[in-house]
């Protein structure tokens, strides 16, 4: 087991530029009011220092030279695994020179945690089209983390679920163009994906019985086929063989009235057919407090659900909120992989 709860978290720097640095340091003023775990962020400590100056916070950021030294250090510094980055830019202006520093920030965090000296991986934001102008082969944190997983002998399919306070969702298609999803939705990406969120929720969710609601693609879920065919040839032949599989879906739902309260009951996770029909629900109930969270990889990986937010970095109004829930969740989820938590199968809370 890669992951460990008695284990520091490695957390990612994040692009230098945006509000990664802001909402680190917060986070680490609320490590006793907030019950943070310990962590030790892996980036340039001078660019963390200068923020803590223009941000007019007091911490001391003290480089450490392997992460069994941040549990001692945390009380009264911010661990620092030292990177060295090409370019210290300013607030709200990412420069491509910082992106060989953002990927061997990921690179680390997840060497330690597959080599059992960091108990989980959580990244902070990152603006992809940065990584990409600098030859970055992925679209995403979660396609470079599957990857990396991969180069380190273990096959893994990773799934982004987004979970909140209220809400846990999963889309099934991410990051490519809406009038790409009807082309990429196949029954054995479905069954595929609804198969490794059946298993985290019962593994690193403590759900022993997961219930999982499928949304439609069309609207009105297809309307008996006279929105859309969709639902009758993919969606519904896949929920049939997850059933014969002994998973417990529903749907395929409409998804303009999967999502309020009284709904939301009825179900431990939504399985989304795109990006947008996952995020837009878990963003508007729960943004501030939004995880994302990488499953189908052999460690613990979760991260704020928002971006970079360069127009505010360095402002003082980035809210640390979304970063402590990935750091609790995080613990959370080793913990439950370990069996040292006992709750209720059917607790729709995720915080």
């Amino acid at each position: 087991m890669s992951d460990r709860p008695d284990l520091p978290i490695a957390l990612t720097s994040g692009d230098p530029a945006g509000i990664g640095p802001d909402i680190t340091l917060k986070s680490w003023l609320k490590r006793k009011e907030c019950d943070v775990p310990v962590f030790a962020v892996i980036a340039d400590k001078a660019l963390f220092k200068s923020r803590a100056r223009k941000l007019g916070l007091d911490v001391t950021c003290k480089t450490i030279g392997s992460l069994s030294e941040a549990a001692a250090v945390f009380p009264r510094a911010l661990p620092v695994l030292q990177i060295d980055c090409a370019e210290h830019p300013e607030p709200g202006k990412p420069s491509v020179n910082t992106a060989s520093a953002i990927i061997e920030s990921i690179e680390q965090a997840v060497a330690l945690t597959m080599s059992s000296k960091a108990a989980a991986v959580v990244t902070n934001p990152i603006a992809k089209h940065i990584l990409i102008e600098s030859g970055f082969a992925y679209s995403g944190h979660t396609e470079f983390l599957g990857a990396l997983a991969e180069t380190r002998g273990t096959k893994s399919t990773p799934v982004m679920m987004l979970a909140g306070p209220t809400l846990r969702v999963v889309p099934v298609t991410v990051h490519i163009p809406l009038a790409k999803v009807p082309e990429a939705l196949t029954i054995e990406k479905i069954v595929s994906t609804a198969r490794i969120l059946a298993d985290a929720l019962k593994v690193s969710f403590d759900v022993s019985e997961p219930r999982i609601a499928v949304a439609g693609l069309n609207p009105h879920a297809g309307e008996s086929g006279m929105m859309g065919t969709e639902e009758k040839t993919i969606i519904k032949p896949a929920l049939n063989m997850l059933r014969e599989e002994g998973i417990n879906v529903t749907g395929p739902h409409p998804a303009d009235t999967m999502f309020h309260e009284r709904a939301r009951k009825n179900y431990d996770a939504a399985l989304a057919m795109y990006h947008d029909q996952a995020l837009i629900p878990l963003k508007t109930l729960d943004f501030d407090e939004g995880v994302n969270v990488t499953l189908g990889l052999p460690f613990i990986r979760t991260s704020p659900d928002h971006g970079t937010a360069f127009d505010i970095a360095g402002s003082g109004k980035a809210r640390p909120d979304a970063l402590i829930a990935a750091l609790k969740l995080a613990r959370q989820a080793v913990k439950f992989r370990h069996g040292l938590h006992v709750t209720s199968s059917h607790d729709n809370a995720v915080g």
